[in-house]
């Protein structure tokens, strides 16, 4: 059958909970990714990638985790070069931000009040400093001129409208217009997220968002757990994708997207991962098997239906990364999943959504290139280069070890000024 794809994800060759982060309100989990080893990203997209090709995905969206822009398109070359190696699909959005770093309503400030001042002249040292838009946006566009896989496609990725200035914003919807290229972005996503957007945009931040033309069939919106019935029609109109992250989005405590408040016209919706799968194991077809029943009512007549939920792991998805459909192929063990079945008319969508894992995808190649076959890769020795990656990451222990009283303390604050609202 054609993979699923992977819509939205972060690339973590180190799972946040290997480097001790724990699930946790999304505002108060953010700081704890200060705790993210220093490690060749290189090293990191290939074990993140292999991860995900060992399951049966040949096709991800990788939202780049530098905030470095004048690392982007070294950083984004050493991705790249990943994702060709093992040889599958990738979309990568490259991150874009240059407002309100730590707290929303007021940037770092905002947290002041609640460190200790001998903890605030220490932390506050390592507030974010951002690049002008335009430069930012240029920095992306030079990874794009620098690609030359057919299988991968160069996206901007603003993080989210939190997360930058209205000069940032337009400055993509302009550039997006011009070249063709999509953007990917958070939007949405924590009730905190849409109590501080409503403030900053009166009118509605979807409303400011098509008023400048960000609104287009070449968006894909991550989470939008917080959007109303107005918006999401809105983002039909326009031709928006939405992207669901259901695992996420539960394990951050953020909520259940309305997926199936959805109307009748859209927005298209694809599913992704978000590197915080329910098992921490990035087995997409168990994220499936999820949206599946938390999207399934409670009605005699089920209308969240298997073959809507392939068709958005598998053909909204390739729209998302601008990929094409249908070239590639998963080999599925589906003997193994009806080996106690006593009739032969099950529906296959139905048998996969019920019992199939990662454990069952047993080949899968990609542009005619086989990538794993037996559930072993054939052009990456994953044990080897996983192996590489955590001794890399262990030799940056002893610098984590200092800053981890930092996180617990810019949790701690971000959790007391959060409470508040």
């Amino acid at each position: 059958m054609p993979p699923p794809v992977n819509a939205h994800d972060h690339g973590y060759g180190i799972r946040t909970l290997d480097f001790g982060n724990i699930d946790d309100a999304l505002e108060t989990w953010i700081p704890g990714l200060r705790l993210r080893p220093r490690t060749d990203p290189y090293l990191e997209a290939l074990v993140a990638f292999s991860r995900l090709a060992q399951t049966g995905v040949g096709a991800t969206m990788h939202c780049h985790n530098s905030l470095n822009i004048d690392r982007l398109v070294d950083e984004a070359g050493a991705v790249m070069r990943a994702a060709d190696e093992l040889g599958i699909r990738l979309a990568l959005s490259c991150p874009l931000l240059d407002f309100d770093p730590w707290a929303y309503d007021g940037g770092p400030e905002r947290l002041r009040p609640f460190l200790d001042p001998a903890d605030w002249k220490e932390i506050s040292a390592s507030i974010p400093k951002y690049a002008p838009p335009m430069v930012q946006i240029s920095a992306a566009d030079a990874v794009a001129a620098g690609n030359t896989s057919p299988l991968i496609d160069v996206q901007y990725g603003p993080i989210g409208p939190q997360w930058c200035s209205n000069a940032l914003l337009e400055g993509i919807a302009e550039a997006s217009a011009a070249t063709g290229r999509r953007i990917h972005m958070h939007l949405l996503e924590s009730p905190r997220q849409r109590c501080w957007l409503d403030r900053r945009f009166p009118q509605g931040v979807v409303r400011y968002l098509d008023d400048i033309g960000f609104l287009s069939p070449r968006l894909a919106v991550a989470h939008g757990v917080q959007l109303r019935p107005d918006e999401l029609e809105l983002l039909a109109a326009r031709g928006v994708q939405l992207v669901s992250n259901p695992s996420a989005n539960l394990r951050l405590r953020s909520g259940v997207a309305p997926v199936v408040a959805m109307p009748a016209n859209g927005p298209a919706f694809a599913f992704g991962l978000d590197g915080t799968g329910f098992d921490d194991d990035q087995d997409l077809w168990r994220e499936l098997r999820l949206a599946h029943l938390l999207h399934g009512g409670r009605d005699m007549t089920r209308t969240f239906t298997a073959g809507r939920v392939f068709d958005a792991a598998i053909h909204v998805g390739a729209k998302v990364l601008n990929a094409p459909v249908n070239e590639d192929l998963v080999l599925v063990d589906y003997a193994a999943l009806i080996a106690d079945s006593l009739t032969g008319d099950l529906d296959e969508a139905e048998v996969l959504l019920v019992r199939m894992t990662a454990a069952h995808a047993k080949g899968l190649y990609v542009g005619g290139r086989e990538i794993m076959r037996d559930g072993r890769l054939t052009r990456v020795d994953y044990d080897g280069v996983r192996a590489e990656l955590l001794k890399q990451a262990r030799a940056d222990v002893p610098r984590l070890a200092g800053e981890r009283a930092h996180v617990i303390k810019l949790a701690a604050a971000t959790r007391a000024y959060c409470s508040g609202w």
